[in-house]
């Protein structure tokens, strides 16, 4: 259970139903680990996260709250199989029952397809990603739902979504920066990040905010399938998601694996409960 949440088998009645109705956001664990690169191990990557939570005082004094008093459940993992298109519209179901309960989805990833079904659960205008890569390839290795891709694909496959803005980006292939020029992606690199408000280019459009914790620099954040150094400072992190938080109606935050001593998966735990700081104190 993710640190000052609730048990969401604590508020189940007898038929095996949640009851949601105090629930202002829900936290979803989403192992999948079917297609990371270089080194695989994203399935531990919600255990890690809310281990690695464990460790953080309750109290904000920033917004001046208590995350226990935020009303957030802990749903648990929903188990991954090697079918990635079966789980994602599985994931997406189970977390646009969420959106339906007048929650707001917080995923634990995994690899950072599962944003996927986030993005279609949620249906935002603006997808706001932070990530080293610009994850806008057609395909990978013939994979399409590879997480090398998965930027492309809320492009292309969730109709609401006018535009991507890609926060810490710094490598790409060829095409991907051809297809990055397109009116609707917006690309920001690590070094111009303190210069942009990221808020006000979503302005009053919904979003749906992903951290991919390869967007930090890997002296913070080893524990990942695909290092890019010259990548962003935690705080230039914590500050996006801040911002971008209060205006989010969904978040997640993945490839977050075990090959490090736990530094990805407490950067990943931290940025998680900024989010719902902010969101709540909006």
């Amino acid at each position: 259970m993710f640190p000052g949440a609730i048990d969401e088998r604590e508020v189940t009645d007898a038929s095996g139903r949640s009851d949601r109705e105090d629930a202002n956001f829900v936290v979803v664990g989403a192992p999948l680990d079917v297609s990371t690169t270089f080194q695989p191990g994203t399935r531990f990557g919600p255990r890690r996260i809310r281990t690695y939570a464990e460790t953080f005082d309750d109290y904000d004094r920033r917004t001046d709250q208590y995350f226990s008093d935020l009303g957030v459940v802990d749903h648990g993992d929903v188990y991954a199989w090697d079918d990635a298109d079966a789980y994602l519209e599985f994931l997406a179901g189970t977390l646009r029952d969420v959106v339906w309960d007048d929650a707001v989805p917080v995923t634990l990833g995994g690899e950072h397809t599962v944003s996927l079904a986030g993005v279609r659960a949620v249906e935002p205008e603006v997808f706001v990603c932070l990530d080293a890569h610009l994850d806008l390839r057609e395909e990978y290795d013939g994979n399409r739902l590879s997480h090398a891709c998965v930027t492309r694909r809320v492009l292309e496959d969730v109709a609401a979504v006018e535009e991507a803005i890609i926060v810490g980006a710094r490598t790409g292939s060829e095409d991907e920066w051809g297809r990055a020029a397109g009116d609707d992606v917006t690309v920001i690199a690590p070094e111009d990040v303190g210069a942009v408000d990221i808020a006000e280019r979503v302005g009053s459009r919904t979003c749906y905010l992903s951290v991919d914790i390869d967007g930090a620099d890997p002296a913070y954040a080893p524990g990942t399938g695909t290092m890019e150094p010259f990548g962003l400072e935690p705080r230039e992190m914590r500050d996006v998601v801040r911002r971008v938080g209060s205006r989010a109606a969904g978040f997640d935050a993945v490839e977050v694996n075990d090959r490090d001593d736990g530094q990805a998966a407490s950067l990943a735990g931290k940025l998680a409960r900024e989010f719902v700081y902010a969101s709540a104190a909006d």
